[in-house]
C-alpha cells in the first residue's frame, strides 16, 4: 500500500506526498474580497504539503457571503492571487483554487437576492460585516438562470488558471449551493433539478462538465460531504445519493474526489452545536468502491490515524484542515511523530497575522 509520504500524480498535478492541506476559510482578504500580502507567507509556509487546496474562493459576488473571504471573479482579485501562487511554487509546492458559491448562506448584506435550489432559509445566523445576523429566505434559482451560473463557474476557473493555480476544486459540500441542490432537505423542486436522485445531482454534473471543458478534467477536483448535517442540509437517503453522485463523477474523469466526513470526537466550527450522537455512518467506503480515480479523505485525522487509513487502503491521500493552521510544518511533524501545536480558535477569522502566519 502507498504511504502518506509517497508521491502521487493527481491528473496533471504531481504531488510530492499524499498529505493534502484542506481548504479553510481564514478571513484575511479585504472587504472587497481581494487577497492580501499576508496570505503570501501563510501559503508559502505550508508548501511542503503534497497539495494545498486554497480556502473557499467566491466565483461571484452573488456566491460569496463571508467577511474578508477572497474572490476570483475580478481582475484585481486575480492579480492579487498571483504572488501567493508564485510563492507556493517557489517553495516547491502545488496549489489549487476552491471554487465556492454559498447559495442560501449568503446574507443579503453581501448580495440582495441570495439563490438556492428552493425558496428556503438556512438555520442559525450569518457572519456579516455588522456581526451575526439571521439568514433570510433565498429565492429558487430559475432554470433560465442556470446557464448564467455555469458561466460564472467557467469564468472563475479561467481566472484561477490566469492566476497560476495548478487546478481547481468545485466546492459541492458543507451545505453550500451545490449541496443545497443535492439534498432533499433543501431541494423541493419539481423540475429536472429536483425530485429524483438523478435530477438532484444534475447541477453538480453540469458544473463539473463546464469546469472540465474550461480547464481540463486533469485539473478539476470535487469536494463532497456525504454524511453530515451541516447548515441545515441533510438527505433522507444519503448513501444512495452520494454513491450515484460518485458514479457520475467517475465518468467525468476528474483528477480526484475529496470526501469530507466528520468522525466521533471532532470539534469543528460548522458542527459546533452538535454532539457525537449527531454523526452518521460513514459513506466514504461505499463511494470509494464506486469511484475510478484518486480518492482523498478528510475527517479530523491525526498522523497515526491517517497512516492507518492509508494502510487500510481507505484512500489515496488524506486531507488535513485545522492541524495546518498551527503546524505549517505538518508534513515533517507527521513523518517524525512530533506532537502537533494546538491552534487558537479565537484567531481563525481575524484579519491580522496573529494565529495566521505567526505559528
Amino acid at each position: 500500500m502507498a504511504s502518506l509520504f509517497d508521491p502521487i500524480q493527481l491528473g496533471s498535478i504531481h504531488a510530492a506526498n499524499r498529505i493534502i492541506m484542506a481548504p479553510m476559510t481564514r478571513g484575511r482578504a479585504t472587504k472587497d474580497h481581494i487577497p492580501t500580502e499576508i496570505m503570501i507567507d501563510y501559503y508559502r509556509e505550508r508548501a511542503s504539503a503534497g497539495l494545498i487546496i486554497a480556502e473557499g474562493t467566491g466565483i461571484s459576488q452573488e456566491g460569496l457571503g463571508w467577511p474578508y473571504a477572497p474572490g476570483i471573479w475580478s481582475k484585481e482579485q486575480v492579480e492579487a492571487w498571483k504572488p501567493i501562487v508564485d510563492a507556493v511554487h517557489e517553495a516547491g509546492g502545488k496549489i489549487i483554487s476552491q471554487l465556492w458559491h454559498m447559495g442560501r448562506t449568503v446574507h443579503p448584506s453581501f448580495h440582495p437576492h441570495p439563490i438556492s435550489a428552493s425558496d428556503t432559509t438556512a438555520p442559525r445566523w450569518a457572519h456579516t460585516y455588522d456581526g451575526k445576523k439571521p439568514y433570510e429566505q433565498a429565492r429558487a434559482l430559475p432554470i433560465n438562470e442556470i446557464p448564467r451560473l455555469l458561466n460564472d463557474y467557467a469564468q472563475a476557473a479561467k481566472n484561477a488558471m490566469e492566476a497560476g493555480f495548478d487546478g481547481v476544486q468545485i466546492h459541492a459540500a458543507n451545505g453550500y449551493l451545490i449541496d443545497q441542490f443535492l439534498r432533499d432537505s433543501s431541494n423541493f423542486r419539481e423540475d429536472e433539478y429536483g425530485g429524483s436522485i438523478e435530477n438532484r445531482i444534475r447541477l453538480l454534473i453540469q458544473v463539473t462538465q463546464t469546469v472540465n471543458q474550461t480547464v481540463g478534467a486533469d485539473k478539476t477536483s470535487v469536494r463532497l460531504s456525504p454524511n453530515e448535517l451541516v447548515q441545515g442540509v441533510i438527505d433522507s437517503n444519503s448513501e444512495a445519493l452520494f454513491v450515484a453522485a460518485t458514479q457520475a463523477l467517475s465518468k467525468e474523469k476528474i483528477n480526484f474526489l475529496e470526501v469530507r466526513e466528520p468522525r466521533a470526537g471532532e470539534d469543528n466550527f460548522i458542527m459546533a452545536d452538535l454532539t457525537d450522537d449527531d454523526l452518521y455512518p460513514a459513506i466514504a467506503p461505499a463511494m470509494r468502491k464506486n469511484f475510478d480515480g484518486h480518492f482523498i479523505i478528510n475527517g479530523s485525522y491525526n498522523g497515526e490515524s491517517a497512516k492507518q487509513a492509508m494502510n487500510n487502503n481507505e484512500a489515496d491521500g488524506v486531507a488535513f484542515g485545522r492541524p495546518f493552521i498551527s503546524n505549517p510544518d505538518l508534513v515533517n511533524k507527521i513523518k517524525n511523530n512530533i506532537p502537533f501545536t494546538p491552534d487558537d480558535a479565537k484567531t481563525w477569522f481575524t484579519q491580522g497575522k496573529e494565529g495566521y502566519s505567526d505559528y
